[in-house]
Order: structure tokens, then sequence, then C-alpha cells
């Protein structure tokens, strides 16, 4: 009876929410993603990625590891139907040379992985800075602090509507321009 009720004791400890391994910014975004569409943005930043001062710009600090952040974040976003992510990585990336930052020929193999299968586009980092201001004018962006100390490698995701494609979009603007011209 006695070692029933120490079973009993130790597989709710392993239960509870206490020692459950999803953390406080995993939580977060799990709140957060239903809530978030077309236009916002998720940010998986370096530690050294600036606090910025747009209204819609919100940053947590998740203490974890860079790519282990990248690939949750990825895997919470295939997960929903609403939206798809659009990847943007820095152009700087691939010529940070590894005798000013080491570990950067591991990180860029180990982001390889991370988004195979991704729609990627590499910008200037500037450039990504620049539009992640100016998405969080208007809405909302999720910016995820990790531990990372490499220089341009934040990750940055885009949202977009996850049931209607660039090509569906397009080709009803043709059919709308179409519509038009043949008014005139």
């Amino acid at each position: 009876m006695r070692s029933l009720l120490f079973a009993c004791v130790f597989v709710g400890l392993l239960t509870t929410p206490a020692l459950s391994q999803t953390s406080a910014w995993e939580k977060d975004l799990e709140k957060q993603l239903p809530l978030l569409g077309h236009r916002n943005w998720i940010v998986v930043a370096d530690s050294a990625y600036p606090s910025q001062t747009s209204p819609g710009i919100k940053t947590v600090y998740t203490g974890e590891k860079q790519l282990d952040v990248v690939n949750k974040v990825l895997a919470a976003v295939a997960k929903q139907k609403h939206v798809r992510g659009v990847v943007f990585i820095d152009a700087e990336l691939p010529h940070v040379p590894e005798k000013f930052a080491k570990g950067i020929t591991d990180y860029r193999a180990g982001l390889k992985t991370a988004l195979a299968g991704q729609q990627v586009t590499s910008l200037p980092h500037d450039q990504i800075i620049k539009q992640l201001d100016e998405a969080g004018q208007t809405f909302h962006v999720l910016l995820l602090k990790t531990d990372m100390t490499l220089p341009y490698t934040s990750v940055f995701i885009r949202l977009d509507c996850g049931y209607w494609s660039d090509e569906a979009e397009q080709e009803l603007r043709a059919a709308m321009e179409a519509a038009e011209n043949a008014k005139q």
C-alpha cells in the first residue's frame, strides 16, 4: 500500500504544471498565435538585439538557445491554419568570419537545417529593422530574445495568410484589373 501511495505521489509530481517543460515564452506564443495574422511578425533575436520603441513591438526574454527557439517557433507557426511564415535573415550572416565570431560556421549549418523547406529572403539587417519598425506602428511584432552571442543571427518571420497564397492574390488582382478595363 505504501509503495502504491509513493507511486501515485511520484506520478503526480511528474505531471504537475510546475514541472512542465513548456516555458513562459512558449505559453505566450501559444496564446498570441491565434491573435496574430497577415502582416504580424515574430522575431527570434540574438542577445544584443535592441529593445525597439515602436508601440506594437513586444519583447520577451526566452533564456534559451537561438536554434531551439527558431525550431519551436517554426513548428508552432506550421500548426496554424490561418497563417504561414515567410522567413527573413540578415544578408550579412554568410559573410561573418569565424575569426571574429567563433561558432558562426556551426550556427549557419544549424540554421540551414532549421530553415529547410522554408521560404527564406535575405536582406541587409537595416532594411529588415526598418520593416519591423514600420510594422510595429500598426501591427504587432512578437520579439523573442535569446542568449545568442553571435552577430547577424536573428531570424525574422513575417506572417502571411495561411489560406490565401501569393499566387491567388496576384490572380485576384489581375481579374479585378481586367474587369475594370472592360468597363472602360
